[in-house]
This record gives structure tokens, C-alpha cells and sequence, in this order.
């Protein structure tokens, strides 16, 4: 780590490593160095809309839609293919077309980030945008400016950075320009040194560059952030599935071919049965598969930003309702990341707090715009009238605030006269105030120590006559009158706690990982429900002590981790992926690495550009909450994309089955290729409706992973019940003709996958289901109707080489639906109750 090495150089010795001095680099070897130093700039990747829809179509079920695509031309059924092809376009084209937008629209605020920094060169202060920091630059910096690189402090008037998008450590830390003596093992130690995207809070000071782009801290992560984008369990699940049903398909395919060939001998027609084949291998193809996911996760982009939420990758909707662990860190996210006055120790309150105002860091000149986050919280704390009596005090003369001496000064005039303000540390103003008695400095200690174990922050101020004719000089700091103690703490979030308590009850469990101390991270976990005992809290160096096995048990048994590097969050993200799907919600550029590897990376509104970079899911509004409400419209899309796959499977698993036997037995195929394919066609419009569908309240309880063998034991199970149904119809039709036989299974076929929407769209029985979503019924009575109609219509009795209805085949066919509709019922209760005993038992062993 190039900045621990320059955290034990002096100044010399850091100018005559870096080929520098005070009056910084001449503007020659400005010039050369930016172009040698070229290669480490933080490039960001050119947004390519190929690259996106290339993303969209590299995909299992895409390709073996593709093959069906292919198969269907193969056989003549140009409109089938041409349906998928459609269904493929429609899926990729919608789904690049949201990609593109939503990280156009993140990229175009960065036109809103152009830095710019003060440097001197050959001796000169000039302004040149940050990215044209060089090592070797000198750059001066004062409250509100942005670091554009790691530097070595050179000199510092107490100056203070806010480094919480390093470390995550809401309070802003005190820096100084002396050597450490020993080489500091964490940035949090390293005082001496600047970390570039950290930001200027109060001070002044100067440091010569050592670090630039990809070679400063910012870039160590920015390295970790560019790793490959690990594949979504939603995108892992489908590409499971597609490959399952594949090779499924293809080997009961190939066993009925040769069924038929060895049973039949020379009867059999081989190119009518390798069509046949074929059909059978289509039919079994859920193609509208990526119209209901485009449809679903569409549906819940626009949910979610109607809670200003915007959403990047569209599969990550649907991987929120599978999140089991929900990281966070503290800063700006269960916290406000803003400091407020917690409490007050004092015998005059009011005066305490105005008198520490009046001794801010920086004079307030317009009113309440400040940079010191103990300085806001004090104008916050004071009413209307204090802060106009506090802006008329007259600043006369200040010694600034330094981390050795751990105080500051001021002198100030007002009505009342000239008094001498000071405020620092606790222990420091107290043992120079001569009015504290051994009582007031036990109640001083008590007060201290308690505001510690909640993690709080505390400064003392004292107060001293100044006469008019004297000079202001630090040895007036003695002799102090003691005024009170002021506690700060970071707001906590007022919707923290009740998000907490609402993912719990969706069986999410959430751990904080910050680089904050282990008393302010006790602290939050404690105040918001996740520990018993603030003291319950691993730090980074704790873990880094441990053996692999210990840190994975320590990761998984523990809610709350403080003092934690980018590197270490980045590990604890991946040990929890071992076993289970994570989310994670930062901000920071300390955050980038997890959200690039977890599961689902959210980040918050304000995050750092390479945060946002790394993330899925962007809010809009500093709303947990918004969490808790993505998880339950991801569980409502899991939940309906898996109802799709369970009702399209029973239905074509039973279809393929039933066809599949009924080959063996007559000379002619059960339903011609023409007909299966129209089946496919029809019944699929109705299921595209299953994505606005309603779901039981019990499916958003938990989450969710996609379990093949779950899905494809209950399309088989009930596959059988349709088979079933389907022989009864093979048993009364096959020895009338070829046609009638054909025109009444196509009748059943798709009555029965209309049927079975309405059964299969809930565990519950159906008189308790949920009333179905009204685009769901219309379209379900509409295909009904035209399925009614066809063979009676003869254009489409031609086309499809149907036979003319005898009388009472229609309402035999529909009698026969209506059975299997309740027989449907009857075993898919038997069913759930069967799994819902065998998962009983499994728990209690």
C-alpha cells in the first residue's frame, strides 16, 4: 500500500521521492507526467447498446427457442416461427431498451461532476480540473474541496476530511502534516494522508501528490468493481431450467422415435414421424416464456419508479425477492450521515450550545453555511434568536483546531465585552477549567463514558474574561470557567427500525458492514433492534485474525461488523454467497467493490459515481423502505414468472405425454403438426396475463429460489391427471377417424390449458384463490371462444384439417373439462399437502 509507506515520510523525503518540491512541479513536467501517467486514469466503459442486447440474447432459453424457431421452419409452419422469433425480438429489444436508458440517465449527471483543484506549480497557484493531478503536484486545499488524489500532507491548519466514502466514519477526522512512527495498517490510522473523493470539512492545508487514478486508494476498488458482472440467480435459474427441459426433451423424443420404429416396423412412415417428433419437441417449449418475464419485470420497473427507483439491470427486480441477507452500511443509510445534538450537560444549556457555536471552526459569515459536521449540528440546535445573537458576536482572533493540542479557540466581542470561547476535547478543557470540583468532574466523567457506549461524540466548552488591553495568546486557555458538555450523535433513520422489523418479517436478514467504530456501529445495531448488546460487534482486524473456517461462521452468526476495509466487505459479501443470495446498500466509494459482487447492489441517492457504477438498483430517495417494497414486487414477479412455468409445463407435459403413447397405437399421429402448434399459439395469450396476475399473501413471506425438481415433479404429477383426460378422449374418438379424433383433442387440449390457469394459479383451492387479474379473464374468454369456433369456420376447418363438429362432441368435450378441472383440484391438494408434511418433518429433524 503506497500510502502507508508515505505516511512515515517526512516532508523531504516525500518531495525527493516524488522528484518535486514546496513550489510544486514546473509546468514542463506537469505537461510529461500527465502523459506518463496516462494509463492509470479510471476509464469508464464506452455505454454500447450492442453490448447490451448481446447480454440480453446470450441465454439457454433463448437459444432453445431458437432451435424451435428453426425447427418450425423446417416443417413448413412459417407463422409459428415467426411467433418466436417475435416473442425473442420483443424480450431483447425491451429489455436492452431499459438497460440503455436507465445507465444513459445515471451517466448523464456525471456532466454535473467536473472538479477542479488548486495547485501551485513553479512556485505559482493555479486551477486546473482534478483529473490533471499529477504525482509530484502540489495542491492546497480548504473547507468544501474535494481531494482529486491520495496525497502526502505537507502542512495543515486545522484541517479536517470527511473521509465516510473511504471508511464509512460519519465524523470528519483531524489531519496533520507530522511523520507517524509506526507504519499505519488502516486508512482510518494513516493521519497524515488524503484520499482522493474525500472531502474538505473545515482548515486549510497543502500535500503533494503521490497516488493518481487507478493507483490511489479510489482505484484499488475501482479494480475490484471491474470484475466480471457475476451471472443473477434469476438469470441462473431460467438457464437452469432451459437446459433441464432440453435434454428432457430430446431423450423422451428420442425413445418414442424409436418406440414407434420398433413397434410398428415397416408401417411406419419415418419422415412423418421425424416431423412428428419434432412438433412434439416445439410443443413442449415454453416460448412465451420471454414475453411473461419482459412483461413482469417491465410491470415492476415502472412500480418501482413510481417510487423513484431506478432501476439499471431488469433481472435484479426479480433477484430482490430472492434476497435471504440484506447488507448495508450504516452511513446515509440507516443513519441520516448528519450529526445532531443528542444531549446536553450543563447547568445553562442554551448558553452552552451558543457559546459553542460561537467558537466554530470557521467564522459564519452567511448565516448557517457551514462544512464541519459539529458546527451544523449546532446551528440546527439553536432557535431563531441565538443564531442572530450568535452571527453579531465579533470574531477578533482564532487558534485554529490541532489534533496534538485537541481544542480550539476563540476571541470574541459582543455586548457583553471581550471573552476568550474554547472547545475540545472533554478531558482536555476540564483539567484548564478551575472551577470543576471533584463532583462536577465524576457527573463530566459519567456523562462522557455513557455517550461512548452509545457511540456518540462528545466536546466540552469553557468560557474566560478577556481584558480589552491585553493580547490573545494561547497561554489565556487556563484559567477557564467550565460551561457544559454537548453529546452528538448521527441521526438513526425515523423509518430504520420499522424497515428492520418489516424485513424480518420477510425472513430477510440484515447485518451492517461499516468502516465506522465499533462503538457507533454497536450503537445503530442496538438502537434498531439487531443486537441485544451493543458490545456484540466484529471489527475488520478481528476477522483478518481468524482462520477461513472461523471468519465464515463469524459472518454468518453475527449482525454487525465495524472498522471494515473495502477489501474485507468485498470478502464477507462472498463468504455469504456461499450458501445464500445477498443483497447489498451502500453509497460510498468504499461500497463499490460489494455492490459489484453481490447478488443485488442498491445504492442510495448522493452515492459516488463508481457506486453507482457498480450498482443494480439506484434510489432516488433515501428511503430503506424502498428495499423492504422492491423485495415484495420481486417476490410478486417470482412468484407469477414460476406460477407461468408450473401451469405451462402441467399442460404441455401432459400434451407431449398423451401424444407421445398415443403414437404407438394408431397409424396416424394424434394431432397433426399444424394443430399442436395452433394449441401453442392460442393458449399462449392468456398466459402472458399470468404477469399482472394477484398473488397469496403467504408466497411474499420467504425467500425465493428457483427449485427445478419442485416444478418439474408437479408438471408431471398433474401432467398425469391431463393424460388421463386425454386417453378418455383417445378411447371414444380414435376408431371414429383420424379428423374427429384430431378435432376433439384439440378441443380438450386447449380447454384444458385454459382450465388450468384458473386451478393452478394458487395452492389454495379455487374458491379461495384471490379474484384473477381482469386481463387474465378477458383473455381467457376470448381464446375460449375462438377455440369454440374454428372448426366450425371453413377457412380455418381447411387449414387445419379439422372435421365439421358431430353434435354432441362440443359439449361432451366440455363435460370432459369440467371433470378434470376438479380432479385437478383434488390432486393438487393432495400434493401440497404431501410437500408441505415432507418439509415439516424435514424441519423438526
Amino acid at each position: 500500500m503506497k500510502w502507508s509507506t508515505f505516511a512515515l515520510y517526512d516532508e523531504a523525503q516525500a518531495f525527493a521521492e516524488l522528484g518535486s518540491s514546496a513550489n510544486g512541479l514546473t509546468e514542463a513536467k506537469a505537461e510529461q507526467r500527465i502523459l506518463e501517467n496516462q494509463a492509470f486514469r479510471i476509464e469508464e466503459d464506452r455505454l454500447s447498446i450492442f453490448k447490451i442486447l448481446v447480454r440480453q440474447l446470450r441465454s439457454s432459453f433463448v437459444y432453445l427457442l431458437l432451435v424451435a424457431a428453426i425447427l418450425s421452419l423446417f416443417f413448413g409452419e412459417r407463422f409459428e416461427a415467426l411467433l418466436i422469433f417475435v416473442f425473442i425480438s420483443i424480450n431483447a429489444i425491451l429489455q436492452t431498451y431499459q438497460e440503455y436508458h436507465s445507465e444513459k440517465s445515471v451517466r448523464l449527471l456525471k456532466r454535473y461532476l467536473t472538479f477542479h483543484s488548486r495547485v501551485r506549480r513553479g512556485g505559482v497557484v493555479v486551477t486546473i480540473e482534478s483529473d490533471q493531478t499529477v504525482p509530484g503536484d502540489v495542491v492546497l486545499f480548504s473547507a468544501g474541496d474535494r481531494l482529486p488524489a491520495d496525497v502526502r500532507f505537507t502542512s495543515v491548519n486545522g484541517l479536517e476530511i470527511d473521509e465516510s466514502v473511504i471508511t464509512g466514519e460519519s465524523i470528519a477526522v483531524e489531519k496533520r502534516s507530522s511523520v507517524m512512527a509506526v507504519m499505519p495498517s488502516e486508512m482510518y490510522e494513516a493521519s497524515n494522508i488524503g484520499f482522493a473523493g474525500t472531502i474538505v470539512t473545515a482548515g486549510r492545508g497543502e500535500g503533494v501528490v503521490f497516488a493518481v487514478g487507478k493507483e490511489t486508494s479510489l482505484g484499488s476498488m475501482s479494480r475490484l468493481v471491474e470484475e466480471p458482472v457475476p451471472e443473477t440467480s434469476f438469470e441462473y435459474g431460467i438457464r437452469e431450467f432451459s437446459q433441464f427441459i432440453l435434454k428432457l426433451v430430446f431423450f423422451t423424443i428420442a425413445i418414442i422415435f424409436v418406440a414407434n420404429v420398433l413397434i410398428k416396423g415397416s408401417q411406419v412412415d419415418i419422415s412423418e414421424l421425424l416431423v412428428f417428433s419434432l412438433v412434439l419437441a416445439v410443443s413442449v417449449v415454453p416460448e412465451a416464456l420471454p414475453a411473461v418475464l419482459t412483461v413482469s419485470l417491465s410491470r415492476g420497473s415502472m412500480k418501482l419508479a413510481q417510487k423513484k427507483v431506478v432501476v439499471k439491470r431488469l433481472s435484479s427486480i426479480e433477484d430482490l425477492g430472492s434476497i435471504e441477507v440484506l447488507c448495508t452500511d450504516k452511513t446515509g443509510t440507516i443513519t441520516e450521515n448528519i450529526l445532531s445534538v443528542s444531549s446536553v450537560s450543563s447547568a445553562h444549556e442554551r448558553v452552552c450550545l451558543s457559546l459553542a457555536f460561537s467558537a466554530c471552526l470557521e467564522e459564519p459569515k452567511e448565516e448557517h453555511v457551514l462544512h464541519d459536521a459539529f458546527d451544523i449540528a449546532l446551528w440546527r440546535a439553536l432557535s431563531e434568536k441565538e443564531r442572530v445573537e450568535a452571527l453579531h458576536r465579533h470574531r477578533l482572533d482564532s487558534i485554529p483546531f490541532d489534533p496534538d493540542r485537541r481544542r480550539n479557540s476563540v476571541l470574541i466581542h459582543s455586548d457583553a465585552g471581550r471573552e476568550i470561547i474554547v472547545r475540545g476535547a472533554p478531558e482536555e478543557i476540564l483539567k484548564r477549567s478551575s472551577d470543576v470540583d471533584q463532583f462536577a468532574l465524576k457527573r463530566s466523567s459519567e456523562f462522557v463514558a455513557e455517550a461512548g457506549r452509545r457511540g456518540e461524540r462528545v466536546i466540552a466548552v469553557a468560557r474566560r474574561a478577556f481584558p480589552e488591553d491585553r493580547e490573545y495568546n494561547s497561554y489565556e486557555e487556563q484559567q477557564l470557567s467550565f460551561v457544559g458538555l454537548i453529546a452528538f450523535a448521527d441521526t438513526i433513520k425515523d423509518t430504520a427500525q420499522n424497515t428492520i422489523e418489516r424485513a424480518k418479517a420477510l425472513h430477510v436478514e440484515v447485518k451492517i458492514i461499516t468502516g465506522d467504530s465499533r462503538e457507533v456501529a454497536g450503537s445503530v445495531g442496538y438502537a434498531i433492534g439487531l443486537l441485544s448488546d451493543p458490545l456484540q460487534v466484529v471489527t475488520g482486524k478481528e476477522l483478518d485474525a481468524l482462520s477461513y473456517d472461523e471468519r465464515r461462521a463469524i459472518v454468518a452468526s453475527n449482525a454487525v461488523f465495524a472498522r471494515i476495509s473495502p477489501k474485507q466487505k468485498h470478502d464477507i459479501i462472498r463468504i455469504l454467497q456461499e450458501k445464500r443470495i445477498v443483497g447489498f446498500l451502500g453509497e460510498g466509494i468504499n461500497d463499490a467493490p460489494a455492490l459489484r459482487l453481490a447478488n443485488v447492489g442498491i445504492v442510495v441517492n448522493g452515492a459516488t459515481d463508481i457506486a453507482r457504477e457498480a450498482a443494480d438498483i439506484v434510489l432516488l430517495e433515501k428511503n430503506l423502505g424502498t428495499v423492504i417494497d422492491g423485495i415484495k414486487e420481486g417476490r410478486v414477479i417470482f412468484a407469477n414468472i414460476l406460477k407461468y412455468l408450473r401451469i405451462t409445463l402441467t399442460s404441455n407435459f401432459g400434451n407431449f405425454y398423451s401424444v407421445a403413447v398415443a403414437s404407438l397405437f394408431i397409424p396416424f399421429v394424434p394431432l397433426l403438426p399444424a394443430q399442436v402448434l395452433l394449441i401453442d399459439l392460442l393458449s399462449d395469450f392468456p398466459m402472458l396475463a399470468i404477469a399482472t396476475d394477484r398473488v397469496d399473501s403467504e408466497e411474499l413471506e420467504n425467500p425465493k429460489r428457483y427449485d427445478v425438481k419442485d416444478v418439474v415433479l408437479t408438471g408431471t404429477i398433474l401432467g398425469a391427471v391431463s393424460s388421463v383426460f386425454d386417453f378418455i378422449v383417445f378411447g371414444m374418438y380414435a376408431h371414429v377417424s383420424p379428423g374427429a379424433l384430431q378435432t376433439a383433442w384439440f378441443f380438450l387440449s386447449a380447454f384444458t390449458e385454459i382450465i388450468l390457469i384458473f386451478s393452478l394459479r394458487s395452492k389454495h383451492p379455487f374458491f379461495r384463490m384471490a379474484r384473477p387479474a381482469t386481463m387474465l379473464i378477458v383473455l381467457a374468454m376470448i381464446v375460449t371462444a375462438i377455440v369454440a369456433v374454428l372448426p366450425f369456420i371453413g377457412m380455418a376447418r381447411e387449414a387445419f384439417s379439422f372435421i365439421y363438429p358431430p353434435t354432441f362432441m362440443l359439449p361432451t368435450i366440455i363435460g370432459i373439462s369440467i371433470a378434470y378441472f376438479f380432479a385437478t383440484e383434488a390432486m393438487k391438494r393432495l400434493y401440497y399437502r404431501h410437500t408441505h408434511l415432507v418439509k415439516a418433518s424435514a424441519l423438526k429433524a
